[in-house]
């Protein structure tokens, strides 16, 4: 078993070197190594999962298309410039409410210009707002109905009769709590703005200049704001039907399930963007959201599919071997779950590939939705596009990695978050 664990961590690291699409398919050479040479039984594809994303996307892609996201930012701007003092504060809240619309943390790369200027205009080290919401486009990954990570978990977890609303009752209240810690605790992040000596000797040496972020017109401002109430609706009929199974249709004793309910109400969304703003399809794969979320498919495909049978080939060695330390402290298993967040980058990759072993252990089901947090540790090595992106558009220079690496602008704001979300959901769970 330690020889195919080395196999499988080294497919995840190769993979996440590669970038784009390359942790999918190591994934896949993963998969063919356990198969062909330790001759482990694969399991079935996580197609439902692969399918809801892929539906999800096109959607959020069809939205954006039509004007729906540069929108929102423009109604994020206005925000955030008339409490230009509280940049701190509701800029994690933007990004937050932005991914949990959206489903995928991407859509933060929209905000985070207008973030980092006007906290510069208002004399406020960027690196405080910068800092926090990026983690909060993480967290909100975790509370979001639509996001790859909440669909994986709830399919995991349906055969408890667990619904929707209670992840979300969870997650929710939680990663905000936790959200808002981190944003509070930025507030005291390094020097001033105007005592920074990086900012400073920018400033003399003349590298920042004052010309304003320019933001995407909106060419069409009806179409944009109902292709945002659209998929706003479609996100909220997704919540009622998770929520209230006797909402859903029956067929005999056969109820139709989650999986099939948000494919056909995301795909009935896109459709219906695409008609009312006469959007051509072809744009909306385009867009920045439609390659992120395809990326997030493949490399669900491959890992997860490598994660299954790995676990399935061992499941009575892992268990057996971890079952009575895990069962005696279970939040030993969110340890797992952040680490393996770090190498695999993915917050539904990292669902689908260890909380199969978390039920397997024994672990009970509201335990694993107050876990669930502790796959947004991808922050913790400062590589991922919303992270590189942040340290990009602070143009004064105090968003960064520092000498050692891990002690960056994110790991303050991104630890904070991620414990207290943990500690919040372990609290709810005993009152809820």
């Amino acid at each position: 078993m330690l020889l195919q664990l080395l196999f499988v961590l080294a497919a995840i690291i190769v993979g996440a070197r590669l970038g784009g699409i390359g942790l999918g398919v190591m994934g896949g050479v993963g998969l063919a190594i356990l198969t062909f040479v330790f001759g482990l039984q694969p399991t079935a594809p996580p197609i439902d999962v692969m399918l809801m994303i892929v539906a999800v996307i096109s959607a959020a892609s069809c939205m954006q298309a039509a004007g729906g996201l540069d929108y929102m930012v423009k109604l994020a701007e206005k925000l955030l410039r008339r409490n230009p003092s509280q940049v701190t504060v509701l800029s994690p809240l933007v990004t937050y409410f932005f991914t949990f619309v959206a489903g995928t943390g991407h859509v933060a790369y929209s905000v985070l210009p207008v973030i980092a200027e006007v906290a510069t205009e208002t004399k406020i080290r960027p690196e405080r707002p910068l800092g926090i919401a990026v983690i909060a486009s993480q967290q909100a990954i975790t509370a979001s109905p639509i996001s790859a990570a909440t669909v994986a978990l709830l399919g995991l977890l349906t055969g408890f009769d667990i619904t929707l609303f209670d992840i979300m009752k969870i997650t929710v209240p939680a990663t905000l709590i936790g959200v808002l810690a981190g944003a509070f605790l930025s507030k005291r992040v390094g020097k001033e703005l105007m005592e920074d000596p990086e900012y400073l000797r920018r400033l003399e040496s003349g590298m920042l200049d004052t010309k304003h972020v320019e933001l995407n017109d909106v060419k069409n401002m009806l179409h944009a704001r109902l292709s945002v109430i659209i998929f706003i609706t479609a996100t909220l009929l997704i919540v009622l039907f998770g929520s209230i199974p006797a909402m859903r249709p029956s067929f005999g004793d056969v109820t139709l399930d989650m999986p099939s309910i948000i494919e056909i109400l995301m795909l009935c969304a896109a459709a219906l963007i695409l008609f009312v703003s006469h959007t051509d399809g072809i744009k909306a794969t385009q867009g920045s959201v439609f390659p992120a979320g395809m990326q997030a498919v493949i490399a669900i495909f491959g890992i997860a599919w490598m994660g299954d049978t790995f676990i399935n080939g061992n499941i009575a060695e892992l268990t057996g071997s971890i079952e009575g330390i895990v069962r005696q402290m279970p939040w030993l298993f969110g340890v797992a779950l952040f680490v393996m967040s770090i190498l695999l980058y993915s917050q539904a990759a990292t669902v689908r590939a260890i909380v199969p072993l978390g039920v397997a252990l024994g672990i009970s089901p509201m335990m694993l939705i107050a876990l669930f947090p502790a796959v947004n540790g991808y922050f913790f090595i400062p590589n991922y596009p919303t992270v590189v992106a942040a340290i990009n558009f602070d143009r004064t220079g105090t968003t960064g990695i520092g000498k050692w690496i891990l002690n960056h602008s994110f790991m303050m704001p991104g630890m904070v978050a991620t414990v207290v979300s943990i500690a919040v959901g372990m609290l709810l769970i005993q009152v809820l």
